[in-house]
């Protein structure tokens, strides 16, 4: 940094001077700090200006009493459903739109006709199928089987029949008479279907040493679509990415199956003392007043059912209240472990419990229900308390996890042998917490997600990184700081589109409807708004919308309301521009006040003087310059060879006390504060503006953070001047030092310039086409077998 003095006489007017960057520079600092306006929808009844739901809000409700039996043999779903639908609205219904999701995998879908995609050089027969297959999301379905809904009838409870209409993935039910407000009506579905076998969301897992299913059972009947102020009906295809939107409701539900399984679903089971042996009810009567999970169903009573295979069949029955959708799990080959537990100290006590086959163990039995519980009660502190009976995690593949209310499908298996890598057993706690988490959004804050899978999957993501650090203070979470975020949003802008694209539009699908919102909320609540105000509006939203069906607009302007903060700059930003952060710490200029006391300033004179005198040239002339004509001959002298220009003389002390009497007492007391004031030239190179955070490093050794809202840039978002007084002298400044807004290039935030890292590069070695190595508990036991040490994580 160089040094500057400043005279007194200007010294305010120089500080409050604002650069405004190079001639002829367009700002677009008004456009990106004006609020959202027109960009939003119009407030009104339904939806108010302040983010909550209107007087006039309604939403319709669906009830549902489903009869569904499986068929093991041939992997099938026959049911049949009665629909009471009720009208809150104040349209008359000419019709019912209905989803039929199942039909996503019949042939010639629009999912599956809208592939694309070329041949490679090296394709398995996998990918080539797949190219073609019926569905992007499944490319191993038989030929030899039809996929989709069958519908055989839909009828009114007087036995008419109701003409309905098929469009891909949704049906139109012609009612005979307009539905009025406020009014209900029934109609009674009579529909079969072939499950696919497991593609991350619902189907079936095959075991074939013991020719067992695993069957996880979702958007397996005909579901109202919600009908809204916002959109009418909506019924958007289901392409397989988009989610799910569906009405609130009220089910019954029985599920036949072989009197050999086990099954969990949403709600409460309403026969347990049927299906359930007397062993299994003692064990759940002790896991009712349990602290730690009890196994209801053991892994040696399921390798029982799994040899004899029940040709017997039993109905299992379940209710619940309030919710959008109802899922199931079932097998002979599940073990079922539970607590039942006072999660929030309230007195009402939640079940959590785990579905697993013993391919989980020996990760599920120890960490499953203990994950679920844990995520109540973290989400419940974030956000409401959760409202229903019972939780319930379930052990589906490998990898990946799904969400319906009251149970999740969850991935993370171990090897073989029962062990497994860090990365296994941290990937399965966050997908536990993750799809658990779910619960909150969307089942109860109930998002539109068809549309918009950033308001369920990016506000649960940012909750399950709070819930992770809350499990463990050195989890290795994934998603949610800012820096994570940084190599998405270095990629081209091609690549890209803003958080507020519709949910079949996205590409890059996790680091867009997960990871950027996740991080955007984090950076609200650590760096933007601060803690306390963030979790109050968070919680605000919450509790509006709870049982509610919010729009990306509520939750805009909820969090607004409830804050005080003007988040307008950051919405626009974050979630409709694909711009990055990038901060540039061009150039730092020191001034200090030229005091004019001779002590001081003769002293500067001459450790710069001193400076100069250490030059190359002058080091070489001690040397090559055995003797100067001057020290030759003494006559050459005068003066100014013996002259100390460094010293104080009376006259400098005369002037000075002169001058200082000359000033104000409050002059005075600046004059002699020794303030530095260093003026920081900051360049907006990404484009997306920011708070900006910055660290003096002093020559002490200790640092100094200094922080500016984003709204340092309203009048110039290219490139603005900050002045920093202190006491103390900088050694070097820095932005961001703590990671906390995403910046994509941390090569330009410091000065000095700080020397990159350097990028690693290896020897070559020839390729290994074998085993890649064992995972850590495996190398620990083949060590422990050869009587060698190990050593790892504690």
């Amino acid at each position: 940094m160089k040094k500057l003095f400043l005279a007194f006489s200007f010294l305010f007017s120089t500080i409050v001077v604002v650069a405004q960057g190079p001639s002829g520079t367009t700002y677009n600092a008004n456009t990106r700090f004006e609020q959202l306006g027109g960009t939003l929808p119009t407030p009104n009844t339904f939806r108010t200006a302040s983010g909550a739901p209107g007087k006039d809000y309604f939403q319709n409700k669906a009830d549902y009493d489903i009869k569904a039996e499986l068929d093991d043999v041939n992997q099938r779903i026959i049911g049949s459903e009665i629909i009471t639908y009720t009208n809150f609205s104040t349209d008359d219904l000419k019709y019912l739109w209905l989803q039929l999701d199942q039909n996503l995998f019949q042939k010639n879908s629009i999912n599956a006709l809208g592939k694309t995609g070329g041949v490679n050089p090296q394709m398995s027969s996998t990918q080539l199928n797949g190219m073609n297959s019926p569905s992007s999301v499944n490319t191993t379905i038989t030929a030899e089987k039809e996929y989709g809904y069958k519908i055989k009838s839909v009828k009114d409870l007087k036995g008419a029949n109701i003409p309905y209409t098929i469009n891909g993935t949704m049906m139109r039910v012609d009612i005979p008479v307009s539905l009025k407000p406020t009014i209900a009506t029934s109609i009674k579905i009579e529909w079969e279907y072939n499950i696919t076998e497991y593609y991350g969301r619902s189907g079936y897992e095959f075991f074939e040493k013991d020719g067992n299913y695993n069957y996880f059972i979702a958007h397996w009947f005909p579901r109202m679509c919600v009908y809204d102020d916002v959109s009418g009906w909506q019924n958007k295809q289901f392409l397989g990415q988009g989610e799910f939107t569906l009405p609130f409701g009220d089910y019954k539900v029985e599920i036949t199956v072989p009197d050999d399984h086990i099954l969990g679903a949403t709600g409460e089971c309403q026969n347990y003392a049927k299906v359930l042996s007397k062993v299994q009810q003692q064990r759940m009567k002790e896991a009712s007043t349990s602290k730690t999970p009890v196994i209801l169903a053991t892994q040696a009573e399921a390798e029982e059912r799994m040899k004899f295979k029940s040709t017997n069949k039993q109905t299992w029955i379940f209710t619940a209240k309030k919710v959008r959708d109802f899922a199931f799990a079932t097998s002979r080959r599940f073990i079922w472990d539970a607590m039942q537990t006072d999660v929030y100290g309230n007195g009402k006590k939640i079940w959590s419990m785990s579905f697993y086959s013993k391919e989980g163990n020996p990760l599920w039995e120890k960490y499953s229900t203990r994950v679920v519980e844990h995520t109540l009660r973290s989400y419940g502190q974030h956000t409401i308390e959760y409202p229903y009976p019972v939780a319930i995690s379930c052990h589906a593949t490998r990898g990946g996890g799904m969400e319906y209310p009251m149970i999740s499908f969850n991935g993370g298996r171990p090897e073989p042998d029962g062990t497994y890598s860090e990365g296994t057993k941290y990937g399965m706690i966050g997908v536990i917490i993750h799809e658990v988490g779910h619960n909150f959004f969307p089942m109860i804050v109930n998002s539109d997600e068809r549309q918009w899978s950033w308001m369920d999957e990016g506000l649960n993501t940012f909750c399950q990184y709070l819930a992770e650090k809350e499990w463990d203070k050195d989890y290795p979470a994934r998603r949610g700081e800012p820096q994570d975020i940084v190599p998405y949003m270095k990629t081209d802008k091609t690549q890209q589109v803003p958080i507020m694209s519709s949910s079949d539009n996205i590409m890059a699908f996790g680091p867009n409807a997960y990871a950027k919102p996740a991080t955007g909320l984090n950076m609200l609540r650590e760096t933007i708004m601060g803690r306390e105000l963030f979790d109050a509006a968070f919680k605000e939203y919450a509790r509006r919308w709870a049982f509610k069906s919010p729009m990306p607009a509520d939750f805009f302007r909820t969090m607004e309301d409830a804050s005080g903060v003007d988040l307008d700059w950051f919405w626009k930003g974050w979630f409709y521009t694909v711009e990055p952060v990038d901060q540039d710490l061009a150039e730092v200029q020191w001034y200090s006040l030229d005091t004019q006391n001779p002590e001081l300033s003769k002293a500067e004179i001459k450790k710069m003087d001193e400076a100069k005198a250490k030059t190359m040239s002058k080091m070489r002339d001690k040397k090559d310059i055995p003797q100067s004509v001057v020290e030759a001959d003494p006559s050459m002298k005068d003066f100014y060879n013996s002259y100390d220009r460094y010293a104080v003389t009376e006259a400098d002390k005369k002037k000075y006390e002169a001058y200082k009497s000359s000033l104000s007492p409050d002059d005075q007391k600046l004059l002699e504060s020794g303030m530095n004031y260093y003026v920081l030239k900051i360049k907006n190179k990404g484009g997306l503006v920011m708070p900006v955070i910055v660290q003096a490093v002093y020559e002490d050794g200790t640092t100094e953070d200094f922080r500016y809202p984003a709204e340092i840039w309203r009048l110039n978002d290219v490139e603005i001047t900050k002045t920093i007084p202190t006491k103390k002298k900088v050694e070097k400044f820095k932005l961001d030092p703590y990671m906390e807004i995403a910046d994509i290039d941390t090569a330009n935030n410091s000065f000095p310039k700080e020397p990159e890292a350097p990028t690693k590069f290896q020897l070559m070695k020839q390729r290994s086409f074998g085993p890649q190595g064992l995972n850590p508990m495996q190398e620990a036991k083949k060590n422990d077998a050869a009587g060698v040490g190990s050593s790892g994580r504690n």
